[in-house]
């Protein structure tokens, strides 16, 4: 008699998920959609795991579980095209036409059946200036530069909210997926370029190039920076990560951007009572994540195979040449930057041609 196994009462799926090492823990939530029900609400949650193309393979891209510095033997069905967000488990593009699409990665792994949730397609997004057009028709992959969800557009449908930074890099729109038929657009020209935007909460703070932080469209802080990222640590705190690079451009290059390579990482964190950033010397028990993805923070502790006090990081300039071999980990105490992979990951790193990106797997049912 052929046993039942997807129809498994769920408290014992729970026991056989306790005993699981994490490294185990993704390809349990693949088996099948009730497996995976039990995992969404499992306090026990995997790393950021790093998206690399295949490189010679069309559409198709590893994974790499950098707790367990282990590149999986499957393949995900993916475009061959830059990702301008990862963000609640799901991947943002945008084409020619100016379409937005949200793509759940982990519904497309080769050989398996495609969800019919899998995609989901958004309103253009049109440049706000019809003159601009043909120039971004020419440099659509470069149009959004960063990309974040507030909510599982699946799993929450109704709190979900897509927020961009696009164009000319003081623009910025939302729209409400299944809801919203065209984008509400906010222009900040008083801005310099900016960085990165996060949900925290029901707010949305965005920072520009000079460290200005903006909560629900008020400026409250400036000072000069290179490139930072925003980091919504448990909902409760916001970190800035600056990461400051020294600038090369290699000799006979007549390119109008050179390349950056990252020197260090500053901490800081906001303080809403004094309105002012404070400089943090050390992360303690936790690691972040940092790149095109949303930030992401880990305790230690609960994943050992992910490095205290550090921060994870990729190469995701746009508008300067491509240095592939800007990636790695940087610590804190030692101010030093290390590239703790695997010899397979790292072929791969410098092999392919798209840029890679962090994404946490959001296990749904």
């Amino acid at each position: 008699m052929d046993s039942d196994w997807k129809n498994l009462p769920n408290h014992l799926l729970d026991l056989v998920l306790e005993k699981l090492a994490s490294d185990d823990f993704l390809r349990f939530s693949l088996v099948c959609m009730s497996w995976s029900s039990v995992t969404k609400d499992n306090p026990r949650r995997p790393a950021p795991m790093l998206l690399v193309s295949s490189g010679g393979k069309q559409d198709a891209w590893n994974v790499y579980n950098v707790e367990k510095d282990k590149v999986y033997d499957l393949q995900l069905r993916l475009p061959n095209k830059r990702f301008c967000g990862s963000s609640k488990g799901w991947l943002v593009t945008v084409d020619e036409n100016f379409a937005v699409t949200l793509m759940n990665p982990f519904a497309r792994i080769q050989g398996c059946e495609e969800n019919e949730n899998s995609i989901i397609r958004l309103p253009s997004l049109m440049p706000p200036c019809p003159t601009r057009t043909m120039y971004w028709a020419r440099r659509y992959d470069r149009y959004v530069h960063k990309a974040t969800i507030s909510a599982d557009p699946v799993l929450n449908a109704d709190e979900c909210i897509v927020e961009v930074i696009f164009g000319d890099g003081y623009l910025l729109a939302s729209v409400r997926p299944g809801k919203d038929k065209t984008w509400t657009y906010r222009e900040h020209r008083t801005w310099h370029f900016i960085d990165d935007v996060v949900h925290v909460g029901d707010k949305v703070y965005c920072v520009d190039r000079s460290d200005r932080l903006n909560l629900d469209g008020k400026i409250i802080e400036e000072r000069i920076v290179r490139k930072r990222y925003l980091v919504d640590l448990n909902e409760k705190e916001v970190l800035m990560v600056k990461r400051c690079f020294r600038m090369e451009r290699k000799e006979g290059n007549r390119r109008r951007y050179p390349s950056f390579v990252t020197q260090k990482f500053e901490i800081f964190r906001w303080n809403s009572e004094e309105s002012k950033w404070i400089e943090m010397t050390s992360l303690g028990d936790v690691a972040l994540f940092v790149g095109a993805n949303d930030s992401a923070s880990v305790l230690t502790s609960k994943l050992p195979g992910c490095q205290p006090d550090c921060i994870y990081f990729n190469s995701d300039w746009q508008y300067i040449e491509w240095n592939r071999q800007d990636y790695g980990v940087y610590n804190l105490k030692t101010q030093s930057i290390s590239k703790p992979y695997t010899p397979h990951a790292l072929t791969l790193l410098n092999m392919t041609k798209q840029k890679s990106i962090w994404f946490l797997p959001t296990l749904r049912s």
